[in-house]
């Protein structure tokens, strides 16, 4: 979906709204007041406050990644948002599309086992069954199926909490506080153009990141291109782009999770053609694509950066027993 523009901004709209707000905190606070299932193993929750993308998924990458280099067993829940699995899934690449297990899935199982599946608690035990030592959700933070280790609050700095609304008034889940007061700490992406920091308690650590190029990104810098993304945040995928040094010719923005049809990318690369410029998109649009209409697409990847390698170790370390040793 694309966000109305009152989320962000309010207005007449989003004071219309504003008394379904109550609703949307009740139904919230009654689903999270459940209790969960406590896991024999540490679980990391990475969530956010706010619907669509913040930069969970990034940032559940760079834990896996710390956690598997230390020899550690890590397993990914995810809902599996947009698919039509059901029950619970093992995802194997090669075999699940988009379509069926959802699109950050694809991202995560090239990374650690993912397991896909509405009912966490189900994911969980099919993931500790299968050798799990840790597990790290993408998203689930409103999810009270699990008992969380340590949660994380995963923040946009560029759009932060919006219009500070409740849905349908604006995009929050619950209010600020109440997301808050569950979380370990919370973790800004870009710096604070929205003032989010202001909303959130003052004794909550706030560890301070960037979306920077990945490698393979970098290595088309002084190329030009047509860039297309259907994240939350397409500008941010376009400006990721040329700080890595791509001359964008043209740029196309789609919804969140968006399907492309074989029109939608024909005319792409029709365009692309008449600018000799060749197709760029995330990774996340490229999974979405079907295997027989990728040609000539270049997937291209962003990672986390960290302002504070020792605080991210510090964090891990503090609820994954063993990293608590690390040297930075």
């Amino acid at each position: 979906m694309i966000p109305p523009a009152f989320w962000q901004t309010g207005g007449i709209l989003a004071s219309a709204l504003a008394p379904f707000e109550v609703i949307t905190a009740a139904v919230t606070a009654r689903r999270v007041a459940r209790p969960g299932w406590r896991v024999p193993v540490p679980v990391i929750c990475v969530g956010n406050a706010v619907v669509g993308g913040s930069g969970k998924t990034p940032v559940v990458l760079d834990f896996v990644a710390r956690l598997a280099a230390r020899g550690i067993a890590v397993h990914c829940l995810t809902r599996g948002y947009g698919g039509t699995a059901r029950g619970v899934t093992r995802v194997e690449l090669g075999r699940h599309i988009a379509a069926e297990v959802g699109d950050e899935a694809l991202l995560l199982a090239p990374a650690a086992p993912t397991w896909v599946g509405a009912d966490r608690a189900a994911a969980a035990r099919a993931a500790v069954a299968a050798g799990a030592q840790v597990l790290v959700m993408d998203d689930g933070l409103q999810n009270p199926s699990l008992e969380k280790t340590a949660s994380l609050l995963v923040i946009d700095g560029g759009v932060g909490f919006g219009n500070g609304r409740l849905l349908p008034a604006g995009p929050l889940r619950e209010p600020v506080a109440r997301a808050a007061s569950r979380c370990r700490a919370a973790i800004m992406i870009g710096a604070d153009l929205a003032g989010a920091a202001s909303s959130l308690p003052p004794t909550l650590p706030i560890l301070q990141a960037t979306l920077a190029p990945g490698p393979d990104m970098l290595a088309h810098a002084g190329r030009i291109a047509l860039a297309f993304a259907g994240i939350a945040r397409p500008r941010k995928f376009f400006s990721t782009l040329e700080q890595a040094g791509i001359v964008l010719a043209e740029s196309r923005a789609f919804a969140d999770h968006h399907s492309y049809t074989a029109r939608e990318l024909a005319n792409l690369r029709l365009r692309a053609a008449s600018l000799g410029a060749p197709l760029v998109t995330t990774w996340k649009d490229f999974v979405r694509i079907p295997p027989a209409d990728r040609t000539g697409i270049t997937p291209l990847s962003a990672r986390i950066v960290w302002a504070r390698e020792s605080a991210v170790e510090a964090l891990l370390g503090s609820f994954v027993p063993e990293v608590r040793d690390l040297k930075i």
